[in-house]
């Protein structure tokens, strides 16, 4: 089947007791058993829920997975992934990866025992030299928040395996639509659900997509032991959400090229960071391993005085945190989603007080350029 049939088709099988064309939102704790140890797959719902089931089956197909495990947050999801290593193992870390991410690995696991290293992983050379006898994971984030580098995804689940080691890929910024990691030889791929997946933004949740029975086993064990799970609501926002994942991300891809094309030729505009733009370094590898280059678009006004005019007299635009919603949302990196990354990593990887963030929305193009046009000047 095709991307759009898929979305619309998988998990969503009518409800055998109604025929509702919807999954139903099966809003119970546990479920009534006909005898001791007889039951209809169903026993308590943090363990099982049809209408969570329904979307597993349904993003893990999207991904090109055989399992799939929802989670109350895409923080919860990359928390059950980090599961997959213990205290002694080493993990090679992208070093532009979101600062929920980083703080979890610098403030949570290695205080127990799990040691990482911050690396470019755009360089496959870099990544590479920062492999250790006791690596046993590569957790990349491609194209990264906010500044938007790409990392040759295939290049590094091949030099990963040569070393034993286990490649996990935030598939966020692009969706299942745009990029399917599991494709270039990715092991496990995680989301946060509350982005484009839900794509309107109404619902926390993340997602783990993976093809290994044994890995797939423990996730399972994972989400059922700690109980984070995505709740039968939210289960059912993102099952709706996937549905017109397609349209959406069509529009969103579109307006995304259009305002970064913009955005390049303004004046007030130091610097863009897009990987549909031509003089994005890796984008000949975006063109490759992406089947476009999405809404996520950063620019560099120059200073914190710059980005504050602009980030508070937007009128269409709205100034929050995250992203991947039908409306277009603009934002504050080094303030707000990076605030727990050093001050010199920030300098380092380009997250100045200056850089703005924007999650291009499925509005007309015609007013969110406008809008953006006015707020630079």
């Amino acid at each position: 089947m095709g991307f759009s049939t898929t979305a619309i088709h998988a998990g969503n099988e009518p409800d055998s007791a109604t025929g509702a064309v919807s999954v139903p939102i099966y809003q119970t704790s546990t479920y009534a058993q006909e005898g001791l140890g007889k039951h209809k797959g169903f026993e308590y719902a943090r363990t099982q829920n049809p209408t969570r089931l329904a979307l597993e089956q349904n993003i893990a197909a999207l991904e090109g997975a055989k399992f799939g495990f929802a989670f109350a947050s895409g923080m919860a999801a990359t928390d059950a992934c980090l599961k997959l290593v213990e205290a002694g193992d080493h993990v090679i870390l992208g070093d532009n990866t979101y600062g929920g991410t980083f703080r979890l690995f610098d403030k949570i696991l290695s205080k127990y025992g799990v040691e990482f290293d911050l690396v470019d992983t755009t360089d496959i050379h870099k990544v590479e030299a920062a492999f250790k006898p006791n690596t046993k994971m590569v957790f990349v984030e491609t194209p990264t928040n906010p500044v938007m580098s790409v990392t040759d995804l295939s290049a590094v689940a091949e030099l990963a395996h040569a070393h034993g080691a286990k490649v996990v890929c935030d598939n966020t910024f692009m969706s299942p639509f745009l990029q399917r990691p599991i494709e270039q030889g990715i092991d496990i791929v995680v989301h946060s659900t509350t982005k484009y997946l839900n794509g309107h933004s109404d619902s926390i949740g993340g997602f783990v997509a993976l093809n290994d029975e044994k890995d797939a086993e423990w996730i399972g064990f994972v989400q059922n032991s700690i109980g984070a799970i995505l709740s039968p609501f939210d289960s059912f926002l993102v099952l709706r959400g996937t549905k017109t994942l397609a349209v959406r991300m069509e529009k969103h891809n579109d307006n995304g090229h259009a305002v970064a094309n913009f955005l390049a030729e303004h004046p007030k505009v130091q610097k863009v960071y897009y990987p549909g733009l031509v003089s994005h370094p890796q984008h000949e590898i975006a063109k490759r391993q992406q089947d476009g280059f999405g809404g996520m678009v950063s620019f560099e006004t120059g200073s914190i005085d710059n980005a504050k005019k602009v980030l508070e007299n937007v009128k269409i635009l709205t100034l929050a945190e995250s992203l991947g919603g039908v409306e277009s949302l603009i934002s504050h990196p080094a303030s707000m989603t990076h605030a727990s990354v050093p001050l010199e990593k920030r300098k380092e990887l380009g997250i100045t007080d200056g850089l703005v963030r924007v999650s291009v929305g499925i509005e007309d193009i015609e007013d969110i350029i406008s809008d953006l046009d006015q707020a630079l000047s």
